[in-house]
């Protein structure tokens, strides 16, 4: 329903102008909000009318006038601190994000998706699990069609590597290699991270690709938990972790590696065969008075240029005409979270990390961190 105040915001104004499929997809996001019409919308509505006719000139605040002046709040994982701030230097730039401004909270996925439930302000959140969206999802604070957005609201990719010490003394090569006798491997908690949550779900999965049974690939996670020597809050902390000596090997995401590379860290990395794809899932909360502006900018990280920033960071662009411009390595062995083995995150959130869930079990098991 917004399509029309979409293109009022693009007409005339340089180097914003996008593809007919991309402002399609953009205003997608919109029509899914099922706001009551108004004055302000029934203006807007005129000004996108009074563009396609060539008054643009004439009409060219209706929108982005609504969306200056304000101060968003974006809560999200521990990652992509680096790569936000500098898409929010971006934004603010544009004609849409001119006279706004951020506040930013990073930390563990889940520790701040639980966080906003409890009533941790944002406008949007940014996190590095699908079921950490689902937590304030059920918490009545992120509309439940959030995953029905363009790109299935997700906003960039990374894959599961190994980071190892240099040389990779140990000579670690694959999943097999993780759960040999003296391999130290540092992964972080499942419980408050969404980067564990996907090692833990990487790691059955990749034994169910090797055709192991669902008893032998769990058995096998217990096994690389035996060898588990530390578990940090969240992905950037079981870097630092890393970092500072900690461990054999370190499971983490792609993305993490480069960013800490880009800050000066020296960690090297390798892809498994049996890698999985990582999805980073992005959603506004559909009560916030400054809804509009934080879909906006969503709008906008999902364009080409923002996307190259993505990709220039070190995040897989889920933006075709962006991602055509990096050659990430590819693995023929990628899997993804709606494989049936794993049945999809909500499956596998109730499976593995729910109360009383395998992974509950498996540290139970092994003295590590319940739920």
């Amino acid at each position: 329903m917004y399509i029309l105040t979409t293109l009022v915001d693009k007409v005339g104004k340089t180097g914003f102008v996008e593809s007919k499929r991309e402002t399609l997809a953009m205003s997608f996001d919109f029509e899914k909000d099922n706001q009551p019409f108004d004055r302000a919308t029934l203006l807007r509505r005129g000004a996108a009318v009074g563009a396609s006719l060539g008054l643009a000139g004439l009409l060219p605040t209706f929108a982005t006038a609504r969306s200056s002046g304000t101060t968003l709040r974006l809560v999200a994982y521990s990652t992509p601190k680096a790569v936000m701030t500098a898409q929010e230097a971006n934004w603010v730039q544009t004609p849409q994000g001119s006279g706004n401004s951020f506040t930013n909270s990073f930390g563990p996925s889940t520790s701040q998706a639980q966080a906003v439930a409890a009533g941790l302000p944002a406008d949007l959140v940014f996190f590095s699990w699908p079921g950490d969206i689902a937590v304030d999802v059920a918490a009545g604070l992120v509309n439940s069609n959030w995953d029905e957005q363009s790109y299935h609201g997700i906003v960039a990719n990374t894959v599961l590597v190994f980071a190892l010490r240099d040389g990779n003394p140990k000579g670690i090569k694959s999943w097999a290699d993780l759960i040999k006798p003296g391999i130290q491997v540092v992964t972080p908690d499942p419980f408050s991270s969404g980067a564990a949550k996907w090692n833990v779900l990487g790691a059955y999965a990749a034994q169910r690709h090797l055709k192991q049974t669902d008893a032998q690939a769990i058995a096998y996670v217990k096994a690389l938990f035996k060898n588990v020597v530390a578990q940090p809050t969240s992905g950037s902390n079981a870097t630092a972790t890393f970092l500072a000596g900690e461990g054999d090997v370190l499971l983490t995401f792609e993305a993490e590696s480069i960013t800490a590379n880009q800050a000066g860290s020296n960690i090297q990395y390798i892809i498994p065969k049996q890698t999985m794809l990582v999805q980073l899932p992005i959603a506004v909360i559909q009560n916030s008075p400054n809804k509009y502006p934080a879909n906006l900018f969503i709008q906008y990280l999902k364009q080409t240029p923002a996307q190259v920033v993505f990709g220039q960071k070190g995040f897989r662009p889920v933006n075709p005409a962006a991602a055509k411009q990096f050659k990430f390595p590819v693995r023929p062995g990628e899997i993804t979270i709606n494989d049936p083995v794993l049945g999809g995150y909500a499956a596998a959130q109730a499976r593995w990390f729910a109360s009383g869930g395998l992974m509950d079990q498996i540290e139970s098991a092994v003295g590590g961190p319940t739920a």
